[in-house]
C-alpha cells in the first residue's frame, strides 16, 4: 500500500472518530456546529453502521441537523439532568416549560420565525388549558428563558434580532428563528402508547441478550463502571474479551480502556469528550476531590474492603457517616472558605447535597442510610503532593551522602 494511500485512510478514520465523537458529546448537531455537521454528513453510512452495531443507537443525518438517538443506559446508571447556566439542574418547572416550547413550536400555523411574545403567550395558553398556571412575574419569565435558552443551546431556536433574556428581564421584544426540521427529533422515543414520563427511560428489553453492547454502551456513557452493577453476562464479556473491548472504543470514540478489580473505567484523555470534568474547577468540584482524600485517610481502606448498602448487598468500598462527612466538609470549608466564596459554604446542606450529587453521578460514591460509600476507584483522584524540587546545595548534600554509604 502506498504512503499516500494510507495517509488517506488515516485521515478518514480520524474524522469518522471525530464525527462520533461530536455526536456523542452533543446527539444534537445543527448548524450552530458547522464542522461538526458536515464531518458527520460526510461519513454518515460508515456512522450509522458502526452506532447501531456498536451501541445499538440510531442516527438521522439531515442537510441541516444530525441527531443521535440514544437509548437508556441502564435503570441504576448515573443521571444525566438538563442544567441552567450555573450548573443547578433543572426543576420540575422548567422540564414543564421546556415541554409545552416545544408542544407551542410545533403547532400548526407555526412559522420558520417567532415574535417571543406570540410564543409565550401561546405557552401559557396551552398551559392553562392542562391546569398550569404561568404567570408574568419575573421569575416566572426567567423560567422561561431558561428553557429558552436551552432550546438556543440545542440549535432549535436562534435569536434573530434580540435577546431572550431581554424579554425575560424587562419585556424586550425578540424575534426568534425556528429550527422546524429537528423539532420532531427531540425525543428519543415516541409517545404514543406511553402512560407514564418513566416510560421513556426503561431499559431497552433488547439489550440483555446483548452483553457485548450494553457493556460499551455502559463504558461509553458512564464515568465509572462497577464492577457489582455488570451483569453475569457482561462481567464474562469483560473478562473474555477486554483487548477487543479495548481495541474497538479506542478506534471508534478514541477512548482508553483501564480495566481494575473494581471494575473499568473508559476515559478521555484530551477531557473534551465528558458532559462533566473531573477534577474541575468550582467549588462543588474542589470540595469533592478534597472530600474524597479526608475520607480516604479517615477509613483507610484496603484491598477487599467491602460496605453494606442497606439493601442486602455487599460492594467493594468503604462507609463513610454523614457526620464524618459533615465534619469534613466544614473543615475544608474554614480550610478553603475564602477561595470558595460564601453562596455555599454559607449553605453548608447544600453544599453536602452538590458535593454527593457529583461523586454520585460519577459512580464514585453510594449514597445510603448510614453514610456515603466511598468506591476504591475514588483512590484514583487522590490529591497527591508534590515535592518541591531540592535546592543546589540541597543536592551536593545528597550526592556527598551517597558517595558516603558503604
Amino acid at each position: 500500500m502506498s504512503p499516500r494511500i494510507t495517509g488517506t485512510a488515516s485521515q478518514t478514520a480520524r474524522e469518522r472518530m471525530d464525527a462520533a465523537r461530536a455526536l456523542l458529546a452533543r446527539p444534537l448537531l445543527t448548524a450552530a456546529y458547522s464542522e461538526e455537521l458536515a464531518l458527520v454528513r460526510l461519513h454518515a453510512p460508515a456512522l450509522r453502521n458502526m452506532f447501531k452495531t456498536m451501541l445499538g443507537y440510531s442516527l438521522i443525518v439531515e442537510s441541516t441537523f444530525a441527531r443521535l438517538i440514544k437509548g437508556p443506559v441502564s435503570p441504576d446508571g448515573p443521571s444525566r439532568p438538563a442544567r441552567r447556566p450555573d450548573n443547578s439542574t433543572f426543576i420540575p418547572a422548567t422540564y414543564t416549560h421546556l415541554a409545552l416550547l416545544c408542544a407551542a413550536l410545533l403547532a400548526p400555523g407555526t412559522g420558520e420565525q417567532t415574535l417571543i411574545s406570540a410564543l409565550i403567550d401561546q405557552v401559557r395558553s396551552d398551559a392553562a388549558t392542562i391546569g398550569v398556571q404561568i404567570g408574568d412575574t419575573l421569575p416566572e419569565r426567567r423560567a422561561l428563558v431558561t428553557a429558552i435558552g436551552h432550546l438556543i443551546g440545542w440549535g432549535v431556536l436562534s435569536e434573530t434580532d434580540g435577546t431572550a433574556t431581554g424579554w425575560g428581564e424587562r419585556h424586550d421584544e425578540a424575534l426568534l428563528t425556528i429550527h422546524r426540521a429537528a423539532l420532531p427529533h427531540l425525543l428519543a422515543r415516541p409517545l404514543s402508547g406511553m402512560s407514564h414520563p418513566d416510560d421513556l427511560l426503561a431499559s431497552d428489553p433488547q439489550l440483555v441478550d446483548q452483553p457485548r453492547r450494553s457493556l460499551r454502551r455502559k463504558l461509553v456513557e458512564n464515568p465509572l463502571v462497577r464492577r457489582e452493577d455488570l451483569t453475569d453476562a457482561e462481567r464474562d464479556v469483560l473478562s473474555r474479551e477486554r483487548s477487543e473491548l479495548t481495541r474497538l472504543l479506542a478506534e471508534n470514540f478514541g477512548l482508553t480502556v483501564e480495566v481494575r478489580a473494581e471494575g473499568a473505567l473508559a476515559y478521555d484523555d484530551t477531557g473534551s469528550l465528558t458532559d462533566v470534568s473531573f477534577p474541575g474547577s468550582g467549588t462543588v468540584k474542589q470540595a469533592a476531590l478534597l472530600l474524597l482524600a479526608e475520607l480516604i485517610d479517615l477509613r483507610q481502606p484496603t484491598a477487599g474492603t467491602t460496605a453494606a448498602l442497606g439493601d442486602g448487598r455487599v460492594v467493594p468500598g468503604a462507609t463513610a457517616t454523614w457526620d464524618e462527612v459533615d465534619g469534613a466538609l466544614a473543615r475544608l470549608s474554614a480550610q478553603h472558605g475564602r477561595a470558595w466564596g460564601t453562596t455555599l459554604v454559607d449553605q453548608p446542606d447544600r453544599l453536602r447535597e452538590e458535593v454527593v450529587m457529583l461523586l454520585s453521578d460519577l459512580g464514585l460514591a453510594t449514597v445510603t442510610a448510614a453514610g456515603l460509600v466511598i468506591h476504591p476507584a475514588a483512590a484514583r483522584y487522590r490529591a497527591q503532593p508534590h515535592a518541591a524540587p531540592l535546592t543546589r546545595a540541597a543536592r551536593r548534600l545528597v550526592d556527598q551522602l551517597e558517595l558516603e554509604m558503604p
